[in-house]
């Protein structure tokens, strides 16, 4: 049975590597190159379009422009661009933290509850073909790194957010051992050499969901 897959992205960022030598890449043309690596049953709705502002949307109004695309869906990708955030706007008037939150939230319709859907955040490469926007390596602790303040708050709050993490100490730094955040990350490059494992990954976090603390709500 194919899984129904919400994509929530900056439609119009082009701080992301070329794809197929294409010029002016943006992430949307990431969206649609998922679309064609991702298994045939698995069925897939994309976000909204980044151009409107929501500043004079009511709570409710952007709820029902959600509802229809997330509500069905049990999988939230997240795609992760360098220029994702407008950071001249509030994040509540983004599109971006709003999907993520309704994806987060049960909502009910004619008698049944949709549950939290697993999200997974995929992060894309810069135009120069790097993440350490985003993901640097500490090599004296042997860990990964991840530019957390640099995320939406809805995102941040769900990482690194295990109730009883495994952790330990490595040059003042805190390190964190397995499955440590609800929103789990991966690059572009090992996502789509393995997307069934990637989201299965997340799918496996959600069902753990009990052992995090997850905030559904833009603060």
């Amino acid at each position: 049975m194919g899984r129904k897959i919400f994509i929530s992205y900056k439609y119009g960022d082009t701080g992301v590597l070329a794809l197929d030598n294409k010029y002016g890449t943006k992430v949307r043309d990431y969206v649609d190159k998922l679309q064609t690596l991702i298994d045939a049953g698995d069925h897939i709705n994309k976000g909204e379009q980044d151009g409107q502002s929501l500043a004079d949307f009511e709570d409710e109004a952007i709820a029902s422009r959600l509802r229809d695309k997330i509500y069905d869906s049990s999988i939230t990708i997240v795609l992760i661009s360098k220029n994702m955030k407008s950071l001249y706007l509030n994040e509540k008037d983004q599109w971006m933290p709003w999907e993520i939150s309704y994806s987060l939230k049960e909502h009910s319709r004619d008698g049944r509850t949709s549950l939290t859907n697993a999200v997974l955040a995929v992060v894309l490469p810069d135009e120069y073909g790097s993440y350490e926007y985003y993901i640097t390596q500490n090599v004296a602790c042997g860990s990964t790194s991840y530019n957390t303040p640099f995320l939406f708050n809805i995102i941040r709050e769900n990482m690194f957010n295990m109730k009883a993490p495994d952790t330990k100490d490595c040059n003042g730094n805190t390190i964190f051992y397995g499955r440590h955040s609800y929103i789990h990350n991966v690059k572009w490059g090992d996502f789509i050499t393995a997307i069934d494992a990637n989201l299965d990954i997340a799918t496996s976090i959600n069902s753990n969901i009990i052992n995090y603390t997850i905030v559904k709500t833009l603060r």
